[in-house]
């Protein structure tokens, strides 16, 4: 008799034990993997992805924004456990100056630069001293020489990188004039340029498609493709990849492209 309490009472222990781990590893299973956004389309569409995912048992909590730095320092502290909102260029400039250990998880939606005119129809139609303009900020200046040197137009120093500027012009067989502007002036200097590279932003505020208007644009994975951005440590972890099949799947495809139409693009 005696063992047979001692025997129930092993096993009911035993249950306990296997009970609270149970407990334990789905109380695991259900806490949010957090996902830090800036507002706008990144927050939009990670609200599409999080309905996408949840089907997959994966459970998102979308965290907003205000800047471009805080996601990344939320992200190495610990208290993101992703983030969805910038480009691979930022994302690398980000881990050499400040230290992050990230991995890219894979790529989301660009926001193509164009070029626009209208004056001509095609690149080939430009005349020897054409007037093309590009912004005139570091980082969208260089983003515009490097697009035409992509088209054919001119060329770059090899060591020029993003960070292009018109004295980093090696070769001009039109002779084209760059001019520099403000990006948001662009799309209302084009009565008076042959051409211009706007910003995806700029171009569909001033009513321009980048797929039906522009006369040449940035390929879908470029370097400025968008991405989702997670500890080193945490790249090949299932979440992970939940996450990124939710993200790259046919319904939220589908939710981009028929929400912005053709000013944000899908890099995958």
């Amino acid at each position: 008799m005696q063992r047979r309490n001692v025997l129930q009472t092993i096993l009911g222990a035993a249950a306990l034990v296997f009970g609270v781990a149970a407990a334990g590893q789905a109380a695991a299973q259900d806490k949010p993997i957090k996902i830090g956004v800036t507002g706008g389309p990144h927050a939009q569409i990670m609200e599409q992805v999080k309905k996408v995912a949840a089907r997959d048992g994966l459970n998102i909590q979308v965290v907003e924004f205000s800047d471009y730095i805080q996601p990344n320092a939320a992200l190495a502290a610990g208290d993101l456990d992703a983030n969805s909102y910038q480009h691979l260029p930022y994302l690398e400039a980000q881990m050499k100056d400040r230290g992050y250990k990230f991995a890219n998880a894979g790529f989301t939606v660009t926001f193509p630069m164009g070029i626009y005119s209208k004056k001509v129809k095609s690149l080939d139609q430009l005349k020897a001293g054409a007037r093309l303009g590009v912004p005139n900020d570091p980082t969208n200046g260089g983003r515009g020489l490097l697009l035409l040197q992509s088209k054919g137009l001119l060329k770059l120093r090899a060591d020029a990188g993003l960070k292009a500027t018109p004295l980093d012009i090696t070769e001009n067989p039109k002779k084209l004039k760059i001019v520099e502007l403000d990006a948001a002036q662009l799309p209302r200097s084009l009565d008076d340029l042959d051409a211009a590279a706007i910003n995806g932003n700029y171009a569909e505020s001033a009513g321009l498609s980048p797929t039906k208007d522009a006369i040449a644009m940035e390929g879908p994975k470029g370097p400025y493709a968008n991405l989702i951005a997670v500890r080193e440590a945490d790249k090949n972890k299932p979440w992970v990849a939940k996450l990124l099949k939710a993200y790259h799947s046919a319904e939220v495809k589908q939710y981009i492209q028929a929400t912005y139409k053709d000013s944000v693009i899908t890099a995958w």
